[in-house]
Protein backbone atom coordinates (compact mmCIF):
# COMPACT_ATOMS: atom_id res chain seq x y z
CA UNK A 1 0.00 0.00 0.00
CA UNK A 2 1.42 3.37 -1.00
CA UNK A 3 1.49 6.11 1.59
CA UNK A 4 0.17 9.45 0.49
CA UNK A 5 2.81 12.18 0.56
CA UNK A 6 2.88 14.42 3.60
CA UNK A 7 2.41 18.16 3.26
CA UNK A 8 6.17 18.54 3.67
CA UNK A 9 6.73 16.07 0.82
CA UNK A 10 4.29 17.95 -1.40
CA UNK A 11 5.95 21.29 -0.63
CA UNK A 12 9.43 19.82 -1.13
CA UNK A 13 8.37 18.47 -4.54
CA UNK A 14 7.54 22.02 -5.64
CA UNK A 15 10.89 23.47 -4.60
CA UNK A 16 13.74 23.64 -7.16
CA UNK A 17 16.05 21.32 -5.17
CA UNK A 18 19.06 23.57 -5.65
CA UNK A 19 19.95 23.09 -1.96
CA UNK A 20 21.43 26.61 -2.15
CA UNK A 21 20.38 27.81 1.32
CA UNK A 22 19.32 31.26 0.12
CA UNK A 23 15.99 30.76 1.93
CA UNK A 24 17.97 30.73 5.24
CA UNK A 25 17.51 26.97 5.64
CA UNK A 26 20.23 24.37 4.92
CA UNK A 27 18.41 22.91 1.93
CA UNK A 28 15.05 22.46 0.27
CA UNK A 29 13.68 19.80 2.64
CA UNK A 30 14.30 21.85 5.81
CA UNK A 31 12.66 24.84 4.09
CA UNK A 32 9.68 22.65 3.13
CA UNK A 33 9.39 21.49 6.75
CA UNK A 34 9.46 25.10 7.93
CA UNK A 35 6.74 26.12 5.47
CA UNK A 36 4.59 23.15 6.51
CA UNK A 37 4.95 24.05 10.19
CA UNK A 38 4.29 27.75 9.60
CA UNK A 39 7.82 28.77 10.61
CA UNK A 40 8.71 30.10 7.14
CA UNK A 41 6.89 31.96 4.42
CA UNK A 42 6.36 30.70 0.87
CA UNK A 43 8.32 33.56 -0.71
CA UNK A 44 11.85 32.87 0.50
CA UNK A 45 13.17 30.84 -2.47
CA UNK A 46 14.87 32.98 -5.13
CA UNK A 47 15.59 30.03 -7.47
CA UNK A 48 11.89 29.10 -7.43
CA UNK A 49 10.89 32.65 -8.31
CA UNK A 50 7.32 33.82 -8.80
CA UNK A 51 6.30 30.56 -10.47
CA UNK A 52 7.45 28.55 -7.45
CA UNK A 53 5.68 30.91 -5.08
CA UNK A 54 2.45 30.56 -7.08
CA UNK A 55 2.74 26.77 -6.99
CA UNK A 56 3.23 26.81 -3.21
CA UNK A 57 0.33 29.23 -2.75
CA UNK A 58 -1.95 27.02 -4.87
CA UNK A 59 -0.96 23.94 -2.87
CA UNK A 60 -1.55 25.65 0.45
CA UNK A 61 -4.69 27.52 -0.65
CA UNK A 62 -3.28 30.92 0.24
CA UNK A 63 -2.65 34.04 -1.85
CA UNK A 64 0.66 34.28 -3.70
CA UNK A 65 2.97 37.12 -2.76
CA UNK A 66 6.10 38.63 -4.27
CA UNK A 67 9.52 37.11 -3.64
CA UNK A 68 11.04 38.48 -0.44
CA UNK A 69 14.19 40.10 -1.85
CA UNK A 70 15.85 39.86 1.57
CA UNK A 71 16.67 36.30 0.45
CA UNK A 72 17.94 37.29 -3.01
CA UNK A 73 16.63 37.89 -6.50
CA UNK A 74 15.32 35.38 -9.01
CA UNK A 75 17.88 34.98 -11.80
CA UNK A 76 17.80 33.29 -15.19
CA UNK A 77 18.87 29.63 -15.10
CA UNK A 78 22.64 29.36 -14.89
CA UNK A 79 25.33 26.75 -14.33
CA UNK A 80 28.79 26.88 -12.85
CA UNK A 81 31.73 26.86 -15.23
CA UNK A 82 35.32 26.17 -14.19
CA UNK A 83 38.03 28.10 -15.99
CA UNK A 84 40.08 24.98 -16.36
CA UNK A 85 43.50 26.57 -16.95
CA UNK A 86 43.14 28.36 -13.60
CA UNK A 87 41.95 25.29 -11.63
CA UNK A 88 44.51 23.98 -9.13
CA UNK A 89 42.61 20.79 -8.28
CA UNK A 90 41.96 21.65 -4.64
CA UNK A 91 38.63 19.68 -4.65
CA UNK A 92 36.90 22.29 -2.47
CA UNK A 93 34.24 22.82 -5.15
CA UNK A 94 33.57 19.08 -5.33
CA UNK A 95 32.95 18.97 -1.59
CA UNK A 96 30.60 21.97 -1.81
CA UNK A 97 28.44 20.72 -4.68
CA UNK A 98 25.19 19.31 -3.26
CA UNK A 99 24.39 17.30 -6.40
CA UNK A 100 27.85 15.94 -7.36
CA UNK A 101 27.86 17.93 -10.61
CA UNK A 102 31.61 18.59 -10.46
CA UNK A 103 34.17 15.96 -11.39
CA UNK A 104 37.92 15.92 -10.97
CA UNK A 105 40.60 14.66 -8.66
CA UNK A 106 43.01 16.23 -6.21
CA UNK A 107 45.70 18.25 -7.99
CA UNK A 108 43.97 17.73 -11.35
CA UNK A 109 41.67 19.98 -13.30
CA UNK A 110 37.96 19.87 -12.44
CA UNK A 111 34.94 20.39 -14.65
CA UNK A 112 31.21 20.89 -14.17
CA UNK A 113 28.64 18.55 -15.70
CA UNK A 114 26.40 21.35 -16.96
CA UNK A 115 23.33 19.10 -17.38
CA UNK A 116 23.52 18.21 -13.67
CA UNK A 117 24.39 21.63 -12.22
CA UNK A 118 21.50 23.31 -10.36
CA UNK A 119 23.10 26.75 -10.40
CA UNK A 120 23.21 26.93 -6.59
CA UNK A 121 26.54 28.84 -6.65
CA UNK A 122 27.78 26.98 -3.55
CA UNK A 123 31.01 26.05 -5.33
CA UNK A 124 32.08 29.66 -5.91
CA UNK A 125 32.96 30.79 -2.37
CA UNK A 126 35.27 27.88 -1.42
CA UNK A 127 37.36 28.20 -4.60
CA UNK A 128 40.71 29.70 -3.52
CA UNK A 129 41.66 30.83 -7.04
CA UNK A 130 38.29 32.23 -8.17
CA UNK A 131 38.19 30.00 -11.25
CA UNK A 132 34.43 29.34 -11.09
CA UNK A 133 31.98 31.61 -12.86
CA UNK A 134 28.27 31.33 -13.54
CA UNK A 135 27.09 31.13 -17.15
CA UNK A 136 23.63 30.88 -18.74
CA UNK A 137 22.31 27.33 -18.60
CA UNK A 138 22.80 25.35 -21.82
CA UNK A 139 19.84 25.08 -24.18
CA UNK A 140 19.32 21.41 -23.23
CA UNK A 141 18.72 22.45 -19.62
CA UNK A 142 16.05 24.93 -20.67
CA UNK A 143 14.11 22.20 -22.51
CA UNK A 144 13.47 20.30 -19.28
CA UNK A 145 10.44 21.35 -17.28
CA UNK A 146 10.89 22.79 -13.80
CA UNK A 147 9.44 19.58 -12.35
CA UNK A 148 11.90 17.42 -14.31
CA UNK A 149 14.88 19.55 -13.25
CA UNK A 150 13.73 19.51 -9.65
CA UNK A 151 13.21 15.73 -9.62
CA UNK A 152 16.60 15.13 -11.23
CA UNK A 153 18.36 17.43 -8.74
CA UNK A 154 16.56 15.74 -5.84
CA UNK A 155 17.65 12.28 -7.01
CA UNK A 156 21.26 13.45 -7.27
CA UNK A 157 21.11 15.20 -3.88
CA UNK A 158 19.56 12.14 -2.21
CA UNK A 159 22.19 9.87 -3.81
CA UNK A 160 24.97 12.16 -2.57
CA UNK A 161 23.51 12.16 0.95
CA UNK A 162 23.35 8.34 0.95
CA UNK A 163 26.94 8.13 -0.30
CA UNK A 164 28.11 10.56 2.42
CA UNK A 165 26.27 8.56 5.11
CA UNK A 166 27.88 5.34 3.86
CA UNK A 167 31.33 6.98 3.85
CA UNK A 168 30.84 8.20 7.42
CA UNK A 169 29.68 4.75 8.57
CA UNK A 170 32.68 3.12 6.89
CA UNK A 171 35.01 5.67 8.47
CA UNK A 172 33.51 5.00 11.91
CA UNK A 173 33.86 1.23 11.38
CA UNK A 174 37.54 1.61 10.38
CA UNK A 175 38.17 3.75 13.49
CA UNK A 176 36.43 1.15 15.65
CA UNK A 177 38.54 -1.67 14.18
CA UNK A 178 41.73 0.37 14.58
CA UNK A 179 40.89 1.08 18.22
CA UNK A 180 40.12 -2.60 18.81
CA UNK A 181 43.43 -3.62 17.21
CA UNK A 182 45.32 -1.18 19.45
CA UNK A 183 43.57 -2.52 22.53
CA UNK A 184 44.38 -6.06 21.47
CA UNK A 185 48.05 -5.12 20.99
CA UNK A 186 48.16 -3.45 24.39
CA UNK A 187 46.62 -6.54 26.01
CA UNK A 188 49.15 -8.78 24.27
CA UNK A 189 52.04 -6.70 25.61
CA UNK A 190 50.89 -7.21 29.22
Amino acid sequence: MLESPTLTDQINALLPQTQCGQCSFPGCRPYAEAIASGAADINQCPPGGDEGIRDLADLLGIPAKPLNTKFGLHKPASVAFIIEQDCIGCVKCIAACPVDAIVGAAKFMHTVIAQECTGCELCIAPCPVDCIVMQPAPVGNAEQSRAQKSAQAKRRYDARCLRKEKEEAEKAERAKKKKQALLTMQEAKK
